[in-house]
């Protein structure tokens, strides 16, 4: 089978985004994903976007990670997608609506191409999050045994599960051997995303993510979010700030009305057509045309 797909990236964070607006093929999607985002023998990426019709918008994103795992919600990948809706003209600069996991999302096109999102709400009880303890309670700088010693998590959902732990320095985190333990940890049910952040100022921040289902990446946008909300949590830093990830700057603003917002890049990589396997990933690597992003 042919999939034409357009590869998107913001601040780093990759995307195969498969158009399946008038209706997407049958296949084992979870399966599928992690063929296309291997970046041996498929495409490349962090994850997945599917896009169709929506049913409370007049579009919908499915989001699956690089092994086939499926989140609620993906702040970078909301704003690839709503990137993608204006490059092939469906919609204009301004505010449209998206049906995601997480409830209805609202991205903005700004004038300079950069994607505005109001992310909704931050969930911050355990039993919003998931995580394991008092379901009312909430989780700012807890101790938590991770195997390798003690860190302090503070916990937030944007959708998802964030759990944000302050370092003095960030580039000297294990990310490959810490985040994993993290992410699996037994306090946290449905396994978590993981921040570490080291806070520069009340309004700068450098973070790194070992995100669940795709490890480390170079960006992720409901960890920024999570990150910055941690830090007003945590009293570190103001509701307004940039958050510096290897990918790039991301704004984030967790204005008054509660509602967190994040405005970051999101640009065309290219287009192309991938022949999926009949088989598993043994299977010969398949054929890929490239062709310019349309703009």
């Amino acid at each position: 089978m042919k999939l034409h797909f357009a590869k998107y990236q913001g601040t780093g964070n990759d995307f195969v985004l498969i158009d399946g607006f008038d209706g997407l093929p049958v296949v084992d999607w979870p399966l599928v994903a992690t063929f296309l985002c291997d970046r041996h023998y498929g495409i490349g990426a962090d994850g997945v976007l599917l896009l169709s019709r929506g049913e409370q918008a007049p579009f919908a994103m499915r989001v699956l990670n690089a092994d086939g795992s499926e989140p609620e919600m993906c702040g970078n990948g909301i704003r690839c997608l709503a990137r993608y809706l204006y490059d092939t003209g469906r919609v204009g600069q301004g505010e449209f609506a998206i049906e995601t996991g997480a409830g209805v999302i609202r991205p903005e096109v700004l004038p300079d191409l950069q994607v505005r999102v109001d992310m909704g709400v931050p969930r911050l009880t355990r039993a919003e999050i998931p995580m394991v303890g008092p379901p009312d309670e909430r989780v700012v700088e807890e101790p938590l045994g991770a195997g390798f010693g003690t860190v302090l998590v503070t916990a937030v959902s944007m959708g998802n599960p964030h759990a944000v732990i302050f370092v003095p320095d960030v580039d000297k985190v294990p990310l490959k051997d810490w985040g994993p333990r993290i992410e699996r940890h037994e306090m946290f049910p449905d396994r978590t995303n993981v921040e570490f952040m080291q806070v520069m100022g009340p309004r700068h921040a450098n973070m790194r993510v070992w995100e669940r289902g795709s490890g480390a990446t170079l960006a992720c946008g409901t960890g920024a979010c999570a990150a910055l909300v941690a830090g007003v949590l945590a009293g570190r830093m103001e509701r307004e700030a940039v958050i510096h990830v290897p990918g790039g700057p991301l704004a984030i603003r967790w204005a008054e009305d509660d509602h967190v917002w994040l405005t970051g890049p999101a640009d065309p990589v290219f287009t192309g057509e991938v022949t999926l396997p009949l088989e598993r990933r043994e299977a010969a690597a398949p054929a890929i045309q490239h062709s310019p992003p349309t703009s």
